[in-house]
C-alpha cells in the first residue's frame, strides 16, 4: 500500500466482513479492526436476543469505529474496519470521520448464501434470525464513489483478491 488509506470491508452478517477484512489487512500490511468488538455490550445483548438495533443503538458504534478511522489515519496509518455500514446514511458518516479518505468494500451475496453461512458458524452472537431485518435495512452501494462490490460466492482467498483488484480502480 503506497498511501494511508482507511478500508471498511461492509455487508450484512454472514457475508464474510470479519475473514475479508483480516485477509485484506495482512495483504496490505495495514492493521485490522474488527468492528463487532466496538460494539457496546448492550447492542450485543440486544443482538444475541434476536433483536434488531435501531438507528439509535448504531450512532455510538459508528461513532467509536469512526474515531478508530480518523486516529489511523492522523497517525498517518492505513487502516482495515470490518463494518455492515448497512445503510447510506451510516457510510456517510464514517467518511466524514474519516475525513472523506475512506474506501468501502462492499460484500454481495444471496439470501441463500448467506443463511447457509450464518448456520455454519459457531460462537457468534448474531442469530440468522436477523439476517432478514439486515437484508431489510441494507442499501445497496454499488455505484457510490469509493465503493468495490465482490461476490461472496467464491474462496475466502478468491474475493480477498477480487477486493484488492477493485481497490486499485478507486481512491
Amino acid at each position: 500500500m503506497t498511501a494511508t488509506r482507511a478500508i471498511v470491508v461492509m455487508g450484512v452478517s454472514g457475508s464474510g466482513k470479519t475473514s475479508v477484512a483480516d485477509g485484506l489487512a495482512a495483504a496490505l500490511g495495514t492493521a485490522f479492526i474488527e468492528g463487532d468488538s466496538l460494539h457496546p455490550a448492550g447492542n450485543v445483548e440486544k443482538m444475541s436476543r434476536g433483536v434488531p438495533l435501531t438507528d439509535e443503538d448504531r450512532w455510538p458504534w459508528l461513532d467509536t469505529i469512526g474515531q478508530a478511522l480518523a486516529g489511523s489515519l492522523d497517525a498517518g496509518k492505513s487502516v482495515v474496519v470490518s463494518c455492515s455500514a448497512l445503510k447510506k446514511i451510516y457510510r456517510d458518516r464514517l467518511r466524514q470521520s474519516a475525513g472523506g479518505a475512506l474506501t468501502f468494500v462492499f460484500l454481495k451475496g444471496s439470501r441463500d448464501l448467506l443463511t447457509a453461512r450464518m448456520a455454519a458458524r459457531h460462537g457468534h452472537f448474531m442469530p440468522a434470525s436477523l439476517l432478514d431485518s439486515q437484508l431489510a435495512t441494507l442499501e445497496d452501494p454499488s455505484g457510490e464513489a469509493g465503493v468495490v462490490t465482490v461476490g461472496i460466492d467464491a474462496a475466502v482467498e478468491t474475493i480477498v483478491a477480487r477486493a484488492l483488484d477493485g481497490l486499485k480502480t478507486v481512491g
